[in-house]
């Protein structure tokens, strides 16, 4: 390999060590991402549209990490029973994997489409946690046009030098089965998969503390543990104690089972809590930050804007705005160290509403007397 090209490829540092640092680091990165992506795939919400999407399109579905290692619609209901036939060879799936990773490449940013050889047009749609690109929602399989007799002598050329070797009848009945959308309905079913895309990203948060699958039992207890502690100091090592097991395999079990990491898991659970009580008008940001466990209003600003990617002053404005009606007739209850139940009426007063900057982040004030500790 030559020097200048390992010098003009990023993958590539000029250092051995630093290649195989950066080598690490992206392998560690892409299995997170399959991490996550089998995380929102075994998720309710995710397969209750995969099924309501099937049914109303035809139309298989799939929900794939970024680097495409296999075929997305592959022995999926709904599945093209002419792609079907030519995923018995080895040189057709190797084509379409070749396709996938050009469209992966091509909706990094949006959702966009491509067209593979046999003319079926392939869909993606980015899907996004906290601005990382994580995987996508993919469906394809289609044509814009019904088929004629010419498309398919041309697709059946191919089929045949890939060593396809199925009767010219099965190939052609296949073939005619193709799910046809017009342009129209090609652009509608895009925006429709983008919205859903979207969608499973705000509630990202709330399926990964809900997983339902099975898990070893320590695991749950480790769980119920954190909902009930989550307002108190919360390290690895306490929670890991309080399962009888060492921090280091409990920092693997724990993983592998969630899908994230300990560290990610605890804020997502107390930003889940302090979803509730933004909705509070009476109670200052600072207030709710504390209660639902983080030490640092800073940090609490950051960690909320990452996984919601917006401001807690902004997220209360649009609850606020949403809920306004159901709030002038049911009283909040005060959370402890709170001056709602002394102060009922503060809402009215400026100095009892957090004070927000240019970003609408709350500005940083004084929680606790005693030193910020690691945050979990």
């Amino acid at each position: 390999m030559s020097s200048t090209f390992a010098k003009t490829n990023p993958l590539l540092p000029s250092s051995p060590a630093s290649r195989t640092g950066n080598l690490t680091a992206t392998d560690d990165r892409d299995q997170d991402n399959r991490a996550l992506v089998e995380v929102l795939a075994d998720s309710k919400i995710y397969r209750e549209y995969e099924r309501a999407f099937g049914d109303m399109t035809g139309l298989a579905m799939g929900l794939q990490a970024v680097e495409p290692w296999r075929l997305p619609h592959h022995g999926k209901r709904n599945e093209n029973p002419f792609c079907a036939l030519l995923s018995r060879r080895s040189r057709a799936c190797a084509s379409c994997l070749q396709v996938q990773a050009r469209l992966c490449e091509k909706a990094a940013v949006e959702g966009r489409a491509v067209v593979c050889p046999t003319g079926f047009y392939e869909i993606a749609v980015p899907v996004r946690l906290s601005g990382r690109l994580i995987g996508f929602l993919q469906t394809g399989q289609l044509l814009h046009k019904k088929p004629d007799r010419r498309q398919f002598e041309r697709v059946a050329k191919l089929a045949a030098q890939w060593g396809v070797e199925v009767p010219a009848r099965t190939l052609k009945e296949a073939y005619f089965k193709t799910r046809v959308l017009s342009r129209q309905q090609h652009e509608s079913l895009v925006k429709l998969m983008t919205i859903f895309a979207q969608h499973l990203a705000l509630l990202s948060n709330q399926v990964f503390i809900q997983r339902e699958n099975a898990e070893p039992p320590s695991i749950t207890r480790a769980r119920e543990y954190i909902q009930e502690f989550h307002a108190e100091e919360l390290s690895l090592g306490r929670v890991a104690k309080a399962v009888n097991m060492s921090p280091f395999h409990f920092c693997k079990v724990f993983k592998k089972a969630t899908g994230i990491n300990f560290t990610d898991y605890v804020s997502r659970v107390r930003i889940e809590k302090s979803k509730n009580l933004l909705i509070n008008p009476h109670l200052r940001v600072s207030e709710i930050a504390f209660a639902v466990g983080f030490q640092s209003l800073t940090h609490f600003n950051r960690v909320f804007r990452r996984l919601l990617s917006e401001s807690p002053s902004d997220y209360r404005s649009q609850s606020l705005a949403q809920w306004a009606p159901a709030m002038r007739t049911a009283p909040f209850a005060a959370v402890p160290g709170s001056t709602a139940a002394a102060k009922p009426e503060a809402a009215k007063n400026d100095e009892q509403l957090p004070r927000t900057g240019k970003s609408g982040e709350a500005v940083e004030t004084t929680l606790s007397p005693e030193k910020s500790s690691s945050e979990s």
